[in-house]
Parts: structure tokens; C-alpha cells; sequence
């Protein structure tokens, strides 16, 4: 009887203990899920990255921008690109350092008169036509009253060499598109489609940039100096200056001009106040 009922007692107290056990080690599990959702609910999610897209840019008057990347591009024409001449010559490496913002349109009568009031343009009838009749002067007034409107410092005509970089858009021929005149048609208004006119900007393809009417409708102004070659140019997209006094160098063709008078290449020049019905320009903006 004594060893039945000690026996009888030590199973209840493994028992006991077993109960004891599993109730602490319950309250441990339910402590430490309480701490683990108490952590979790700390823990700020970190914010996600916002991306800024700043390859294009508009300003307050709606003059839209594409963002140009640095790099480096051989300028002028070879001697074996068709209707090229020695003014293109020699070619030659040019490092553009910088990005910039170029305008993807030339600038327009709509835009010019909300800048300056007036409207000097031979063709009317559309805002969206290219402004012209507006000497290199002219332009740099343009662009000197809309900096001020824009509260900035940075708008600018192109130099040569980043004219031509944009308007090559990476390419080595004769037209961005290739050496083909017959595809012009397709990217710009010359003297085979154009009516003897200009037409309103954007109408036709653009360049691999995103650049509309490079080629044609209306030239271009840029800030440089005429000089009869490339030798002693510079070599970092900069201004050229020491040139033909009194002339600056206009680029792309226009509504008047041959299809071979548009490649990429092509450069003129006239006096820096003349007002003629197929000089335009577009604006560079510095980031």
C-alpha cells in the first residue's frame, strides 16, 4: 500500500510539472509573437525613388525642348559625299561636354509675338509657321527678352558645331536618314515640295532625336562667325569667333533651297542684319 500510493503521488507531480512546463512555455510563444508584431508595426517602409523624365523640357511661352546628350561626332563632309564642298572641310572630332536642351521646332510666329509683340513674317496665315525675317540680331533680342520673362540666363542661339551634332542625331551621312535625297521628302519642305512657301512646323518626320524640320522650311541662325573652312576650328562645340566680320553662319536649307543644299553638312552665311524670308532659328537652352 505504501508503494502504491508513493508511487500514485510522484506520477502527479510529473503531472503537475508537465503542466507548469507547457503553460510557461505557451506564455513565452505568445510573448514573443506579441513582441515580433509589435517590431513589424514599427518599421517604416522605406519611400520609393521617384524618377524625375527631364529628357524634354517646356517653357511658360510652350516652347518645347529635347534634352541632347553629351558625346563626340566628326563634323564636316568628306571629300566622298556627293555635292560636298572644301567650306565643310576637314572633317573633323568635336566633343560636345555638356548635355543641353535644343528646341524641337524652329521657333514660331505664335511664339515670337508673345515675346515681342509683332510679327515680321513674310508667310502668315498660321502661328505654327516658322517665324522669319528676322536678322541674327533679331534672334539674340528674342532670346535675351525671354530669358528675362523666364527669370534665367541660360537660353541661347546654337553654335555651329551643336547645330550640326543635333541635327546628325548620331549619324555619319550625308542626311540623318542616310545619303538617299529622294527620302527628304519625308523629313522636310525644299524647293521640290514646298511650294515656294514655308509650312507650319512639326509637319514631317523627325530626326533620330526627336528634332523636326532640321532640313528645310525655314535656315537656321547659329552664334558663329563665318570662316571659309574648318582648319584652326575648335574642337569643343564652342563659339567661333575671328571669322568674316559681320556674318554669321546659318545651317539646315529651307523652303527655297535643293535637296543637296540640306544634308547636315551644308553651311552658309550672310550679313548679321539681314532680314530674309528663309531664315529662322531655334533656341538652345544650357542645363
Amino acid at each position: 500500500m505504501i508503494k502504491r500510493s508513493y508511487m500514485t503521488f510522484i506520477m502527479c507531480l510529473v503531472l503537475l510539472a508537465a503542466v507548469l512546463v507547457s503553460g510557461c512555455t505557451g506564455s513565452d510563444d505568445t510573448a514573443n509573437e506579441e513582441t515580433q508584431q509589435e517590431v513589424a508595426e514599427d518599421v517604416t517602409p522605406a519611400p520609393e525613388e521617384t524618377v524625375v523624365d527631364d529628357s524634354t523640357f517646356t517653357n511658360s511661352i510652350g516652347m518645347e525642348f529635347v534634352k541632347v546628350p553629351a558625346g563626340d561626332f566628326l563634323m564636316g563632309a568628306p571629300e566622298e559625299e556627293k555635292y560636298s564642298d572644301r567650306a565643310e572641310r576637314p572633317v573633323h572630332e568635336v566633343t560636345i561636354g555638356k548635355d543641353f536642351y535644343i528646341g524641337v521646332y524652329e521657333v514660331t510666329q505664335d511664339q515670337w509675338v508673345k515675346v515681342m509683340g509683332e510679327n515680321p513674317s513674310y508667310f502668315t496665315g498660321d502661328g505654327d509657321l516658322p517665324v522669319e525675317k528676322v536678322s541674327w540680331a533679331d534672334a539674340n533680342q528674342f532670346i535675351g527678352i525671354l530669358n528675362s520673362m523666364e527669370g534665367t540666363e541660360t537660353y541661347r542661339l546654337p553654335t555651329e558645331a551643336e547645330w550640326e551634332y543635333a541635327a546628325r542625331a548620331g549619324t555619319e551621312t550625308a542626311f540623318c536618314f542616310g545619303d538617299d535625297t529622294s527620302m527628304l521628302v519625308d523629313y522636310g519642305w525644299y524647293d521640290a515640295n514646298s511650294e515656294d512657301k514655308t509650312w507650319p512646323v512639326g509637319m514631317k518626320d523627325a530626326n533620330p532625336w526627336g528634332l523636326y524640320d532640321v532640313y528645310g522650311n525655314v535656315a537656321e541662325w547659329t552664334q558663329d562667325e563665318y570662316h571659309s573652312n574648318y582648319y584652326k576650328a575648335p574642337t569643343d562645340g564652342s563659339e567661333w569667333t575671328g571669322g568674316v566680320s559681320g556674318t554669321r553662319v546659318f545651317r539646315g536649307g529651307s523652303w527655297h533651297n535643293a535637296d543637296i543644299d540640306c544634308r547636315s553638312a551644308v553651311r552658309d552665311s550672310i550679313g548679321q542684319g539681314s532680314r530674309v524670308e528663309y531664315i529662322g532659328f531655334r533656341v538652345v537652352k544650357d542645363i
